[in-house]
């Protein structure tokens, strides 16, 4: 942490002592950068505004979120302002580029603050960073008027204030309001506690399951097998052509491959499937299923 400090010092003083740009100097720059992809006016134009981006991101360290990575996401959105700039909007940079830094900065900020995806619409990005300090607020001005608001009459004022619908201000309130937990925790003090990551109920099939599923497939397999031997070469062919393929084949398809109508594939798959179903009657009737 002390190393992450010093760092911080060392961008802070090295963008402070970065030269500032007056407004022709800067609209060359742009140009330069956006006609003539010149690198060195780019690096020119995001070293004169680092100092921009890491004022802006110091203003998010509340969040718990380390300086060094506040500062690169700040550069990054930056970046992004400087590739996307159009100078013939007659805008000044610094104030194209507040956007794209803060908005950068939000990201990495609601996607770190927990494992569980916080929320990325518009509505749950500004409840996200506005619903705490709106929150206090109402809640000082209704103390000064005497009144007092339970939790859902809060909710519906958070939802008006904001400008978002009541269902986001409840979610995003549940999701402030607790903290991730390791699954590796364990649920005691004892130093032989359980984590809480073995009383979560395995979904996989069990071992006992798994064998019974094995010994049911390969009899089935033998049944099957047995059933297809009692045919003739033909009914063999059509049955596996029929039914065992991930794309069967069409009647119409088989006739032209074996010279035959449409109507007479159709008469040798009605007899296979009636000598099939003979020899597995003989075995378990539980598999005519599989021939329908």
């Amino acid at each position: 942490m002390a190393f992450d400090g010093a760092a911080d010092h060392s961008l802070s003083r090295q963008a402070m002592k970065a030269e500032l740009l007056d407004a022709e100097t800067e609209l060359r720059l742009a140009y330069a950068w956006r006609d003539q992809r010149d690198e060195q006016a780019l690096h020119r134009l995001i070293t004169a505004y680092m100092r921009l981006a890491i004022s802006m991101a110091s203003k998010f360290k509340r969040y718990g979120a380390p300086m060094n990575d506040l500062i690169q996401e700040a550069s990054l959105g930056l970046m992004k302002a400087a590739d996307k700039f159009d100078p013939d909007r007659g805008v000044r940079f610094s104030t194209y580029a507040v956007w794209w830094i803060k908005a950068s900065i939000q990201d990495y900020v609601m996607r770190n603050w927990s494992m569980v995806r916080t929320g990325s619409t518009s509505s749950q990005k500004s409840l996200f960073f506005n619903m705490r300090r709106v929150q206090a607020r109402l809640e000082r001005e209704a103390a000064a008027a005497g009144e007092s608001l339970d939790k859902h009459k809060m909710r519906q004022m958070i939802a008006t204030e904001v400008g978002v619908p009541l269902h986001d201000v409840e979610m995003m309130e549940g999701r402030l309001s607790g903290s991730d937990y390791s699954l590796n925790a364990t649920q005691s003090a004892e130093d032989e506690g359980r984590e809480w990551i073995e009383a979560l109920e395995d979904g996989g099939p069990q071992a006992a399951e798994t064998v019974e599923n094995s010994h049911d497939t390969d009899t089935l397999r033998q049944w099957l097998l047995h059933a297809l031997s009692g045919l003739n070469d033909r009914e063999r062919f059509i049955v596996k052509e029929r039914k065992m393929r991930d794309d069967p084949r069409t009647l119409e398809s088989l006739g032209t491959e074996l010279g035959l109508s449409k109507e007479r594939v159709r008469q040798l798959e009605a007899a296979a499937f009636g000598k099939m179903r003979k020899s597995l009657e003989t075995q378990n009737r539980e598999v005519l299923n599989y021939l329908v």
